[in-house]
């Protein structure tokens, strides 16, 4: 054996990259950033670079990225008016596992707390909390999104002997609306609530919020214990990452040391991807908070030229304030397959990522007329 792929596998690949390029010209459903350029960063795909562990902490096994990491957390608590003296994170494999992270600390702080969450939060959410056996109540959700703060209120009320932990939407998955933090904590402080927990699930708004003028709430300084922000969303990256980031002082109260590996065991993984934390670092230090800002003001100018061009062809499409996630009628399965749009129910929606243009919205919007003439004639 020569170590060398054959010529029908080299073939496999080449078919595999043809489908893969194709497929990802389309993508408009989903929240991807595919405008970027990692190759300053190929070198390092040599070694196996693993950051198992706290990343603040030295440890054992010196093939890591555990300093980049450092450096891009920093980015995030000041993104998110994290405290200097008592904030913590790392480096996820996604949204996800950030949401699960806050869920644990929660549940390890408040063992005896329940989860309330709403009907449109992310479907993976009801999974963690099977996985970590905390009991829950669903919240309804209002039409446009947005936590029903009337049912959480009552429901609450209706179990005040349990420390209550809010699972705050920070952008849904479908309809892009923000759950208001300060009104929840309106509601903990009516019912003279003190021990609570709120955990905020920003995976795509976490990095849209902090460039506009009149963001919605999110932050530790607004009242957030922990928060979920996806790497590979706005910022964009070849493989899925995000990071989890939480108050010091509840991590401190979970942690435990392991002589293994010599360090604190903080995270939910052992592993963890080194690669991970360059392509974060390398978009902080190429693109800078500036560069960021323009980006996330274009993605945002282009979703309301989305929402402009689909109104002016009666197709009723809108958008919450601050999100790129435009919302319209469900369309047919052949618009849906063509531009990979995410359905729910009566709605569909296309997110407008950085890389999506106005030609493709053109174009898209001209499949959704044809469309939408279709069922009314």
């Amino acid at each position: 054996m020569d170590g060398k792929l054959t010529q029908m596998n080299q073939r496999r690949l080449d078919k595999l990259y043809q489908r893969l390029a194709k497929h990802s010209r389309g993508l408009l459903g989903y929240p991807i950033n595919q405008s970027y350029d990692y190759s300053d960063l190929y070198r390092f795909l040599e070694f196996s670079i693993n950051n198992i562990g706290d990343p603040f902490q030295p440890t054992n096994y010196q093939v890591n990225t555990h300093d980049f990491e450092r450096e891009v957390l920093e980015q995030f608590r000041r993104l998110t008016h994290g405290s200097e003296d008592d904030f913590w994170g790392y480096v996820t494999n996604g949204g996800t596992e950030g949401n699960m992270y806050g869920l644990f600390l929660a549940r390890e702080l408040l063992p005896q707390g329940i989860v309330y969450y709403s009907e449109d939060t992310h479907y993976s959410v009801a999974k963690t909390l099977r996985l970590l056996h905390v009991r829950s109540i669903m919240i309804r959700s209002q039409k446009n999104g947005e936590m029903d703060y009337a049912d959480l209120y009552e429901t609450i009320k209706l179990h005040r002997d349990a420390p209550p932990i809010v699972f705050a939407n920070i952008g849904t998955t479908m309809k892009g609306a923000v759950d208001n933090i300060g009104t929840v904590q309106k509601i903990f402080s009516d019912l003279a609530v003190s021990d609570r927990y709120i955990h905020c699930d920003a995976a795509l708004s976490g990095m849209i919020l902090p460039f506009v003028d009149e963001p919605q709430a999110f932050t530790f300084a607004e009242g957030a214990d922990s928060i979920s922000i996806s790497g590979h969303k706005m910022i964009g990256s070849p493989l899925p990452c995000g990071v989890a980031l939480a108050r010091r002082a509840n991590v401190n109260r979970i942690a435990r040391s392991v002589e293994y590996v010599g360090i604190l065991d903080t995270t939910l993984t052992g592993s963890r991807s080194g690669f991970s934390p360059l392509v974060l670092w390398h978009a902080f230090k190429t693109l800078g908070l500036p560069g960021l800002r323009d980006m996330v003001h274009g993605a945002l100018d282009t979703a309301e030229y989305a929402v402009q061009r689909m109104r002016e062809h009666d197709i009723p499409a809108w958008r919450h304030k601050n999100s790129v996630t435009v919302v319209f009628p469900r369309p047919s399965d052949a618009v849906i397959h063509k531009w990979q749009i995410a359905p729910h129910r009566d709605v569909g929606h296309v997110i407008i990522m950085p890389n999506v243009t106005k030609k493709q919205i053109d174009a898209l919007v001209a499949d959704l007329t044809k469309d939408h003439y279709k069922r009314v004639s």
